[in-house]
């Protein structure tokens, strides 16, 4: 006969409730100290919908860091820019409820006192290093908290789709481009 009994891990269901339950409250707390301070009240950066002048240093350092491979070095300044340019388009026509979700995870992400805990970037993201930014991603990615990963899905798809809906992505790609009608 064929033992089926399974090993006890060390996470438990009241432990892992529980570690859950942190988290929400850290990331509650991180928002309300952000709607507090005045970040998520803060206007649109100067000719921009909706990304503010406090999200543009995080954008500028994880979007190179995302789109690696992608982008010749020599064309990474305009990619980013155009970008930012196009995700600033997309959240401007997302869903009251998603774009405040969204404006949430980036001031959870400008925020020094979240910012270090929750993504390993101490400093500002001015000066983090493409390594560290890639650390925070591969950290949220394969975090044991649903939350980060929902955060790490959020930050992929909303910079991949802002990236390759701009024509200049589509030749790396072998995307000829929509048919001319």
């Amino acid at each position: 006969m064929i033992d089926t009994t399974l090993e006890p891990s060390g996470l438990s269901r009241r432990s892992l409730l529980k570690v859950s339950l942190l988290g929400s409250a850290f990331l509650a707390t991180a928002g309300l100290t952000a709607t507090l301070s005045g970040c998520s009240a803060s206007m649109p950066s100067a000719g921009l919908a909706v990304i503010r002048e406090s999200d543009l240093p995080f954008l500028r350092a994880l979007i190179p860091v995302m789109l690696d491979g992608a982008v010749a070095p020599a064309n990474l300044p305009q990619a980013v820019a155009g970008t930012i340019e196009s995700l600033d388009y997309s959240l401007n026509h997302l869903s009251p409820a998603m774009l405040k979700l969204t404006v949430q995870l980036f001031d959870v992400l400008a925020l020094p006192i979240t910012r270090g805990p929750l993504t390993g970037v101490w400093g500002s993201w001015e000066n983090a290093a493409p390594a560290d930014v890639q650390a925070f991603l591969t950290r949220w990615q394969n975090s044991s908290i649903g939350l980060l990963k929902m955060g790490h899905a959020s930050l992929l798809q909303l910079v991949m789709m802002s990236w390759y809906s701009r024509a200049e992505s589509w030749g790396h790609c072998g995307y000829p481009g929509p048919p001319t009608i």
